[in-house]
C-alpha cells in the first residue's frame, strides 16, 4: 500500500517521498521491534503478557494481561498457536527485545511491545488492575468485523459455494506472480471505476497479500450495496498454487 500511499502524497503536491516498500514484514525480518497501539492492547484478540515478577504483577498490571516472568516465557508458552498475535511489556526494555527474540525464534510471527513498557503505559493513563494474577493463557482466533474465514474462503475457491465469488485487489505486477484460480482480479486503485465488472448478486469474498487492502476495498463495496467480506492472512501465490497463512 505504500506505493499507492505515495501516489496520493505526489497528486496533493508533496515532492519528498520516499517508500519502504518492504513495509512490516521486512521491518520484522530485519530482526526490528513493532509496538501495539492502544486500542489493540485494551480490546485486541490478543495474548498480553508481563514480564515482570508475580509480585510485582500483584502491586499493578496492564488489564487482560497474563502473569509470565521473563525466565519462565520458555516453557511457559508451549502450546500456543503460533499464529496467535502477542503483546509483552516489563520494566526493562532489553527483557522485552530478548522476549522477542526468542519467540521470534520459536516460530511466533505477530510479537509486539507495549510502548514504553508498563511504566510507559501508566504514564499515558492506561487501565491497571492490582491484585491476584492470571498464569494461564486462553486464545483463540477470533474473526473481525467483515471477516471471512479460511475455510469459508477456500470453499469459494474450490467451486464449492456458487453463490459467492473471489476477488484479488493486489497489483497487476503480484498478479502476475499467480494468483487463484477463477478469481476476478482488480487493483484496490481501480475498484470504484470498474465496480460494474463484479457482480452485485453474489457474495463478494476479497484478498489481497495481506488483508489490509481487502479489507480498504470491503469499505468501498458496502458503500455501493454489495454484500463484501475480506480475509485476513498473509498469501503467496506461484501460478495457481496459493498458501494462505493465518
Amino acid at each position: 500500500m505504500s506505493t499507492q500511499v505515495a501516489g496520493l502524497a505526489k497528486k496533493n503536491g508533496y515532492t519528498n517521498i520516499r517508500i519502504y516498500q518492504g513495509g512490516r514484514p521486512a521491518w520484522i525480518k530485519a530482526g526490528n521491534l513493532v509496538y501495539a497501539d492502544n486500542q489493540a492492547i485494551e480490546n485486541g484478540n490478543i495474548v498480553l503478557i508481563d514480564l515482570r515478577s508475580i509480585k510485582k504483577s500483584e502491586n499493578g498490571r496492564i488489564a487482560r494481561s497474563v502473569s509470565i516472568p521473563y525466565p519462565e516465557l520458555d516453557n511457559r508458552i508451549d502450546g500456543l498457536a503460533l499464529k496467535a498475535p502477542i503483546v509483552l511489556y516489563s520494566d526493562s526494555h532489553k527483557e522485552v527485545a530478548r522476549a522477542v527474540r526468542d519467540l521470534r525464534a520459536k516460530g511466533f510471527k505477530k510479537v509486539a511491545l507495549v510502548a514504553g513498557n508498563y511504566a510507559g503505559w501508566v504514564q499515558a493513563g492506561g487501565t491497571i488492575v492490582r491484585g491476584p494474577v492470571v498464569t494461564d493463557i486462553h486464545w483463540r482466533r477470533k474473526l473481525g468485523k467483515g471477516e471471512v474465514s479460511r475455510e469459508d474462503f477456500l470453499r469459494v475457491v474450490h467451486g464449492k459455494e456458487p453463490g459467492a465469488v473471489t476477488l484479488d485487489v493486489r497489483t497487476k505486477e503480484e498478479v502476475m506472480e499467480g494468483r487463484f484460480k477463477n478469481s476476478l482480479t482488480i487493483p484496490l486503485d481501480q475498484i470504484s471505476s470498474r465496480l460494474a465488472e463484479i457482480p452485485k448478486n453474489k457474495k463478494i469474498y476479497v484478498y489481497s497479500s495481506t488483508g489490509a487492502r481487502a479489507d480498504m476495498c470491503v469499505q468501498e463495496l458496502k458503500k455501493n450495496g454489495y454484500k463484501a467480506y475480506f480475509l485476513r492472512a498473509e498469501i503467496t501465490c506461484t501460478g495457481n498454487d496459493c498458501d494462505i497463512e493465518d
